[in-house]
């Protein structure tokens, strides 16, 4: 298990950059602020989400991920302003970011093109020395590196009517060097990720929608991945849906909508490939979302929001 665990940090570290370095979300399209910051202020509301993603249950030193964000309109639906807050841990390793989120958004007759912008910083900490290791002479792992605050901006571009969305973002535009030194100097690097999301619903009948969405996500030289997923909707009360993230995993996704503002969701997902599978009970996310309403009493809500 120590094996697996050291090879699984190392290889999260040396591929990703660090932690994850963009957390994973099977909730991406209830958590859209987090990947694209052109969505701020666009359910019309002050909406506050919470979401805990615990990877890989079981497996010690699995990835744990804490998310909060919050975002409204200003200025009759023109402007968009949003904060990010999210806690990531994997092993010896945590990052913790908070940022900004704007948006200007242009109305046309039926629709919605908002341009956004992020920008903030996220702190590193890496406690390499404390692991306990097979090779106790591997210089790699005899330094400590404390922290190191990261300053970053991203961008997107998001795209919505009353039944269907798209959009394209970089969270974090600048590529950063960590552990600059003799002995670390390549063992951790950031990169780009150009993020692609996409979605809408569709009435099959009076009682039911049906809510198809997707997310691609591209990083230079890693594969290209994509989450597709497919939710019904019943009476505006309930919801299910399956999950597929290409070369990875199955997730099931389960929710109910308390009120029209109030909505809490669960998934689990179960890595296919990754050998990590053998060792854990899964993945489980936990999602609450609330709309504080913004609108005048003659334009209330009497029905949930769906992206």
């Amino acid at each position: 298990m120590k094996k697996i665990l050291l090879a699984l940090i190392i290889t999260t570290i040396s591929y990703a950059g660090f932690s994850q370095q963009q957390p994973m979300y099977t909730h991406y399209m209830e958590n859209t602020l987090s990947i694209n910051p052109a969505y701020a202020g666009s359910r019309d509301a002050l909406t506050v989400l919470l979401l805990n993603r615990m990877q890989w249950v079981g497996f010690k030193g699995a990835p744990i991920t804490q998310t909060l964000t919050m975002h409204s309109p200003f200025l009759n639906n023109k402007l968009g302003a949003g904060l990010s807050f999210v806690n990531d841990r994997i092993g010896p390793s945590g990052t913790t970011s908070m940022f900004l989120d704007f948006a200007y958004r242009i109305k046309f007759k039926h629709s919605y093109l908002a341009l956004g912008l992020k920008t903030g910083f996220s702190l590193l900490k890496l406690d390499l020395a404390d692991l306990n290791l097979n090779r106790t002479n591997d210089p790699v792992f005899s330094q400590n590196f404390q922290s190191q605050w990261m300053p970053n901006f991203g961008f997107g571009i998001y795209y919505n009517t009353d039944k269907y969305y798209f959009g394209f973002s970089i969270p974090e535009i600048l590529n950063i060097d960590l552990l600059n030194n003799s002995v670390q100097s390549n063992l951790i690097q950031t990169a780009r990720h150009y993020y692609f999301i996409a979605g809408g619903y569709v009435n099959l009948n009076k009682d039911i929608k049906f809510l198809p969405s997707s997310f691609v996500k591209f990083t230079p030289n890693a594969p290209i991945e994509m989450d597709l997923t497919a939710q019904l909707i019943y009476k505006n009360v309930v919801y299910g849906g399956l999950m597929y993230r290409t070369g990875d995993a199955l997730g099931l996704l389960l929710g109910v909508y308390l009120t029209p503002l109030l909505t809490v969701g669960y998934s689990f997902d179960w890595s296919m490939v990754n050998k990590t599978g053998k060792y854990n009970f899964g993945s489980h996310e936990f999602m609450i979302r609330y709309d504080f309403l913004l609108m005048t009493p003659k334009k209330k809500i009497i029905s949930p929001r769906f992206f």
